[in-house]
């Protein structure tokens, strides 16, 4: 469903698309004469977690010379330990619409008041936090396999906004939030711009026909994806159906049925910055000493730091080829052939991080699993009558 309004929309584009991962890049503004606005978010669910440390990042709606076309929400490793997605939202300003990018920082900041769904549910975030560098995920929200990710936790998430899947802030229609005083102080923090994967992306959603509104008709094929780029094989999920639009207003309002995956809020006593009493949810059936969790956390540190340089390397080579094909003027397909190609190297580059934290998760868990296991008794050599064999029993 669309909202039909007249005006001239102005939309931050950036040309080429690389330049969305440089925070210093300054964006193209484009006048198009046009009489739809943002479509509004479609339903749909949410792929598993790939693995440890993935942060869940809401699809969108993004705007190209063919008009808007969804980039699917995905899984994506932060750039920096303990960082967490503020997502972009669209905001009706002065008569345009403007798109504000969405970034990497340790407080999540405005989003518009948009319901993403996932734990965005229009301020702040309830899927999940960081603790001693370890992100735990809360399983209300999020879809994880607790057999491979074991820091997880149960959390009812109270829902204070109109889920009503409006794509953008202000204006007839839009989300009536702004920022609070926390939200502002977010967002004057230090914080990064979208990573490559997550601008490879983009570039892949917008190079893909069936993900523009015009052909969809607000259900694109693929809504979700399990890694950043992937969007066809079993990761990728569709739609099941256009988003319904509820007119905003300031008075509280049922909404229509919450999105697959995020079950409807419930009353619950806890506030939206109650964390479990230790800061970390309790695991009885798995018991690390501290020394043995500390080397745990240090082998991760170190694997991620050599991941993150990897993939530095990997996006600055990307990089000096599409700046190569703007000097050379390389035509449609010569940039779509290295876009193929360059997506190819991506998901291969994906795929190797997650058999090495597999691998390194593996390790980890039989180190546990060693740990936990009873010590059988010593032999007794003389025994004397003061003392006796002693027991873990």
């Amino acid at each position: 469903m669309f909202i039909a309004r007249s005006f001239r929309l102005f939309f931050l584009l950036f040309i080429p698309l690389t330049l969305l991962s440089m925070a210093s890049a300054s964006p193209a503004q484009i006048a198009v004469s046009i009489t739809i606005g943002p479509p509004a978010l479609p339903i749909y669910e949410q792929p598993i977690c790939p693995g440890d440390g993935y942060i869940w990042t809401p699809g969108y709606w993004a705007y190209g010379p063919d008009g808007y076309f969804w980039v699917p929400g995905t899984w994506v490793l932060p750039p920096t330990v303990g960082y967490l997605w503020t997502p972009g939202y669209w905001a009706w300003e002065d008569d345009v619409y403007i798109w504000h990018a969405g970034y990497w920082g340790p407080e999540v900041g405005f989003y518009g008041g948009i319901y993403y769904g996932f734990g965005y549910v229009g301020t702040g975030y309830e899927g999940g936090y960081w603790d001693s560098g370890r992100f735990y995920y809360n399983t209300i929200v999020n879809r994880v396999d607790v057999t491979i990710v074991h820091n997880t936790y149960n959390r009812t998430v109270i829902n204070n906004t109109t889920v009503n899947n409006v794509s953008f802030n202000g204006g007839p229609g839009g989300t009536t939030a702004r920022p609070t005083a926390v939200e502002v102080a977010a967002a004057r923090q230090p914080h990064t711009p979208p990573v490559a994967a997550q601008t490879q992306h983009e570039r892949a959603a917008s190079s893909n026909r069936a993900q523009l509104a015009s052909i969809n008709q607000g259900k694109p094929s693929v809504a979700a994806t399990a890694k950043p780029a992937e969007l066809t094989g079993r990761g990728a999920i569709s739609a099941k159906a256009a988003g319904p639009v509820v007119p905003n207003s300031n008075a509280a309002q049922p909404g229509p049925p919450n999105r697959p995956g995020n079950p409807p809020p419930t009353p619950s006593l806890r506030t939206n910055n109650d964390r479990p009493p230790s800061g970390r949810p309790a695991n009885p059936a798995e018991t690390v000493n501290p020394q043995l969790q500390q080397k745990h956390q240090q082998e991760l540190d170190q694997l991620r730091q050599e991941q993150a340089q990897e993939r530095q390397r990997v996006e600055q080579k990307h990089q000096q080829e599409q700046q190569k094909l703007q000097q050379q003027r390389a035509d449609d397909r010569t940039q779509q052939d290295v876009q193929r190609k360059q997506q190819q190297e991506l998901q291969q580059l994906n795929q190797k991080h997650e058999q090495q934290q597999q691998k390194l998760q593996q390790k980890q868990q039989q180190e546990r699993q060693k740990q936990q296991k009873p010590e059988k008794p010593p032999s007794p050599s003389k025994p004397s009558q003061n003392n006796e064999p002693h027991s873990n029993n």
